[in-house]
């Protein structure tokens, strides 16, 4: 039983290829509406637990009635066959209709609403634009995508269980009161009227602070994972008490939106119970006024009194799951400023996968500035021949990182086109774009996860014997086999930590390396490749380039000029333009920019035959 609610609802299927929508209201319904019928089975259980808790009342005063009334003998004799049906009601009937309630809500949509939201949630997130996760905390972003899904569904769960209950209840309260004597009503009616101006004044002021509250706790989220991120710096530049008011400061700040919230939590309770004080007194004292000038029996006095306690009772907890629902939508709203974003880099429509021939690249009047005036990249012309390898010179902000980003589409661009073999990449998928580029980065980081998974990230489907002759291509394997981490996991078996940190620079290189060198891709970029190695390991790992650039088009970036000496070509860049194109002997010759760098570097030694 338990295992075929628990499969009503799949919870890793892929959900519409488009950002949630941005209203809250149709924000609910994008992730709602995939839950079926549930939600209506939600609605027909909560509406037949309303109406059976409106029997007790209505039981009470049959009971008190038929006592008052009868004799002993009488109401065993004459009335048993109906107190039979109240006790089947309530031994039967009412159990199963809870156990349905729960089954649709525990087991059909607790888990697994949650979880389907977040990982359609992460789906769309995690194929947002690099520029995305450069404008905010990695950690408010996942606090967002985990926090969602869970308020999402306990603000659908509340609002069924609670307020549709309290509507069914007071309404078919109304009307059984209103049947018995109309008079009944007004204390009741008087009361809803005042639940919903309660509800009209604090439910905008709730919103607006949980809303408020969810934002501080994101921040506050965010600085936490930001200080723990970067740790080592921390450590380096002794500002544990810095780090220690920046977090303060993002701590105070919520203890205070908190405060402000809570005030507003304790007002709501003092007014509700005020109001329901008034309706049960109302109520009672309606009651015994008509049952002492004779217009009622008694046993509707005992149906009407307990059913205004109910009432009174239910309010109460109405109003912490509408408090509840609130403080939900606000973490729902905060969470929307990351999920339902349209993605920043997007595949056009029509798209089509890179058709690889040869190897050509060509940037053709290409500009770009991430939206700055002034501009990063101004006309840049250039066409790499396929097999053909260039290093890319210059001084930092040049705009060599920015044209390998431009290359992999990271970025759109603002003018001119990237081809590949006569392809404009931004008609291509990225996916087949980035799947033909192998690219090692001077910052590598590496997943929390085994070394083999690491490597064998550059081809899933590698074999074990594959990925192993990667590393000892990359000079890899002999570290790798003294590895043991905290686990007691050996070997290509151990993990590395978060981004790497139980590896060294250069082991995280190697591995990067070795990933690469995996993958096997037609274009290679390297960037500051060999920047985190000592010497020997790096001139062993230089032999292994050399055989993995050939037959590659490859983009070389250095700052150490003896790197890329030996480049078929060099393209020397300054301020976002190409000043110089040649080999390492003509750029010397030529006496400008490069043959200034490499006399710095060199101390003014140029020896080429030893490069």
């Amino acid at each position: 039983m338990f295992g075929f609610f628990e499969k009503l609802l799949p919870t890793t299927t892929d959900g519409p290829d488009v950002a949630p929508p941005p209203g809250l209201g149709s924000f609910y319904w994008h992730y709602a509406r995939q839950t079926g019928w549930l939600l209506v089975g939600l609605f027909a259980a909560g509406t037949a637990v309303a109406l059976l808790d409106l029997l007790i009342p209505i039981f009470i005063g049959y009971v008190v009635t038929l006592v008052s009334t009868h004799t002993p003998r009488e109401v065993l004799t004459e009335h048993w066959h109906v107190l039979a049906l109240m006790a089947f009601v309530q031994i039967g009937v009412r159990p199963l209709t809870y156990l349905s309630q729960n089954l649709i809500t525990n087991q059909a949509i607790v888990a697994n609403l949650t979880n389907l939201v977040r990982w359609q949630s992460h789906w769309h997130v995690v194929r947002q634009g690099w520029s995305f996760f450069q404008s905010d905390f990695a950690g408010r972003i996942a606090n967002r995508v985990m926090q969602t899904g869970p308020s999402l569904r306990e603000s659908i769960i509340q609002g069924t269980n609670a307020v549709w209950y309290i509507l069914v209840y007071g309404a078919s309260s109304i009307v059984v009161l209103s049947r018995t004597d109309g008079r009944l009503v007004i204390p009741l009616v008087g009361w809803f009227c005042a639940y919903l101006v309660m509800l009209r004044f604090f439910v905008p002021r709730l919103r607006d602070r949980s809303k408020a509250l969810s934002e501080a706790r994101s921040n506050l989220t965010g600085r936490v994972v930001d200080s723990y991120t970067n740790i080592l710096t921390v450590k380096l530049f002794a500002r544990a008490s810095d780090e220690d008011a920046f977090v303060r400061a993002s701590v105070d700040e919520h203890t205070q939106t908190y405060r402000r919230q809570l005030r507003m939590l304790t007002f709501f309770g003092l007014s509700l119970s005020t109001i329901n004080a008034c309706m049960v007194v109302g109520m009672g004292a309606m009651a015994i006024t008509l049952w002492v000038k004779g217009s009622v029996g008694v046993g509707v006095v005992a149906m009407a009194l307990p059913l205004g306690w109910q009432i009174s009772a239910m309010s109460g907890w109405v109003a912490m799951n509408i408090t509840g629902i609130f403080e939900n939508v606000g973490t729902v709203l905060d969470g929307m400023k990351s999920i339902a974003t349209p993605a920043t880099m997007r595949d056009p429509e029509g798209a089509t996968p890179l058709h690889f021939t040869a190897g050509e690249v060509a940037f053709k009047d290409v500009s770009f500035g991430y939206g700055m005036s002034r501009g990063v990249l101004h006309h840049i012309n250039l066409t790499i021949k396929p097999g053909e390898r260039i290093g890319l010179v210059g001084p930092s902000g040049a705009g060599k990182s920015t044209m390998v980003n431009l290359l992999l589409r990271f970025f759109d661009l603002e003018s001119g086109a990237i081809l590949i073999d006569g392809q404009d990449i931004a008609a291509l998928t990225q996916e087949s774009l980035r799947g033909h580029i192998a690219v090692v980065t001077q910052d590598t980081s590496l997943l929390h996860r085994s070394i083999r998974e690491n490597i064998r990230y550059g081809r899933p489907e590698a074999t074990d014997a594959e990925v192993e002759d990667a590393a000892a291509r990359a000079h890899a394997t002999e570290f790798i086999n003294q590895l043991e981490d905290w686990q007691d996991r050996r070997g290509f078996d151990a993990h590395v930590g978060e981004r790497g940190v139980k590896l060294s620079g250069g082991q995280r290189q190697r591995i990067a390396l070795a990933r690469v060198i995996l993958k096997n891709a037609p274009i290679l970029v390297l960037d500051e490749a060999t920047s985190a190695l000592d010497s020997e390991v790096e001139a062993a790992i230089q032999e292994q380039l050399g055989t993995l650039m050939e037959g590659r088009t490859v983009i070389a970036i250095a700052h150490r000029l003896s790197t890329i000496a030996r480049m078929d070509r060099l393209v020397v860049m300054d301020k976002g333009e190409i000043v110089e194109t040649g080999s390492h002997t003509e750029l010397l010759a030529h006496g400008g920019i490069y043959a200034r760098l490499w006399e710095r570097q060199s101390g003014g030694f140029q020896e080429t035959a030893s490069i």
